[in-house]
């Protein structure tokens, strides 16, 4: 009598004893390998493209009402035109052989596109179209409730296909960061993608001009109230799981490393927000939510550089620090006159930067604090440095131009009411329709004076 397993063995020795059998593909460790690769990065190039959501619901929760929908359409437009044109000419920019500035081969994904390891070129693009749209959609926060949508989309076309695709070449390309002496250590992007799209939110910015309402005659910032803390919460704790493809999808190989990048992204990030946290209740005397919700965020920001580079221990500390100085650089930022409505100048150019500086203190292998001494955090200093000088100017030209000929800025009438109807034909939330400037559009506490530190 046949059993199950005997039915099997029959079946198996005929197929291989067939001739299509005999044709079949020898099954390898190496050929597994590659599969599981692209399978894997295939799947974090999915969480980061779902972080999308996560920028969306932040950015649309620490706003008014009456912008809701024109913040929707940005987050989900210069996806789509970002991926158009990082396909077309930024990821032959990024990857393609060329010079230590910039590639000139694989344009539309052609000859000599590039790609990494086991990874084939279509999971390799799309992981790294995700970075491009991460990157772009950063400024859409600190430019909201103010800004012409059609100059947002010229935005994301130029920092999709030149702006960014250069910054990425001087190292994840083979330019010359890659070439220095110490090398120049940004895993996963905290300068690379974080701090690119961090200073182009802090030119728009400042080229833009704060909201109507946001400072007073005496020059002293007021609260604008958002008027979803849920959505707040939700977008960060979207961005991350995000962040578990944006970190260990960035060693590019389902490999033992992945575990431990993860760890150090989880340690970082519960330490910035506890420490926003603790910072925030000591100055204001109540544990604000938004701004720990921006803690979280500042300490994934902070460890992307290093995350396979630091221990455990220094993910928790780096974690920290970058949720003490979101904090104060929050502050700081809106009383130089700054109009950021969302703090993502904050969490992603100013912590980007520390994050980059902090490889150079706690890499296990060559940081200050191991032994190493200043080699690598003087290269981690030119590298942001340069990345930091080249995007202000690059974006302040660009923003400069918008405004010199379309326009960057819609008329005050429009910001009064809301981006809404006046951009897009229809608000976002419809049986708000009629309550106007000053209404619930303008959310409670608009207008309130920001409170006083605590003595």
């Amino acid at each position: 009598m046949l059993t199950v397993a005997g039915v099997a063995a029959l079946l198996l020795a005929g197929v291989l004893a067939s001739p299509a059998g005999a044709q079949e593909d020898v099954v390898t460790a190496e050929g597994v390998q590659a599969t599981l690769d692209n399978v894997f990065v295939l799947l974090a190039a999915v969480l980061v493209i779902f972080m999308q959501a996560g920028f969306a619901l932040v950015e649309a929760g620490l706003t008014r009402a009456k912008s809701v929908a024109n913040i929707m359409m940005k987050n989900l437009m210069d996806f789509a035109f970002g991926v158009v044109a990082f396909f077309s000419v930024g990821f032959a920019i990024a990857f393609g052989s060329g010079n230590d500035l910039f590639g000139t081969k694989g344009w539309f994904l052609g000859d000599g596109a590039a790609t990494y390891g086991n990874l084939t070129v279509p999971v390799f693009f799309l992981f790294q179209v995700a970075f491009a749209a991460t990157a772009a959609t950063i400024v859409s926060g600190a430019m909201a409730e103010r800004t012409r949508f059609r100059s947002y989309v010229v935005y994301s076309v130029v920092i999709s296909s030149l702006i960014y695709p250069v910054v990425v070449h001087w190292l994840w390309g083979g330019g010359w960061l890659s070439k220095m002496g110490t090398p120049f250590i940004d895993f996963a992007g905290s300068t690379i993608v974080h701090s690119t799209g961090g200073w182009a939110a802090l030119m728009g910015a400042i080229i833009l001009g704060p909201r109507l309402g946001k400072y007073g005659r005496d020059g002293k910032p007021r609260v604008i109230q958002g008027h979803s803390i849920p959505f707040a919460v939700l977008g960060s704790l979207i961005l991350l799981i995000g962040w578990y493809g944006f970190n260990p999808g960035s060693e590019l190989a389902a490999d033992g490393a992945i575990g431990g990048i993860a760890v150090t992204t989880t340690l970082a990030a519960v330490a910035g927000a506890i420490a926003a946290m603790g910072v925030i209740w000591v100055r204001s005397g109540k544990p604000d939510v938004g701004m720990t919700a921006n803690g979280l965020l500042a300490g994934l920001v902070g460890i992307t550089a290093g995350t396979a580079a630091v221990s455990n221990v220094g993910a928790l500390a780096i974690g920290a620090a970058a949720g003490v100085l979101v904090v104060v650089a929050v502050i700081a930022i809106e009383r130089l006159g700054v109009d950021d409505p969302v703090g993502a100048i904050s969490v992603h150019g100013v912590c980007g930067l520390f994050g980059t500086l902090a490889v150079g203190l706690f890499a296990t292998d060559g940081g200050l604090f191991y032994g190493g001494g200043t080699d690598q955090l003087v290269s981690q200093a030119i590298g942001a440095g340069a990345v930091m000088v080249f995007v202000l100017v690059a974006s302040g030209i660009l923003f400069t131009v918008i405004k010199a000929t379309i326009g960057l800025r819609v008329p005050e009438e429009e910001e009064l009411e809301g981006l809404d109807v006046a951009e897009h034909g229809s608000p976002g939330y419809p049986e708000w329709v009629g309550s106007g400037a000053g209404g619930v559009f303008d959310s409670v506490g608009a207008g309130r004076p920001a409170p006083a530190p605590a003595s």
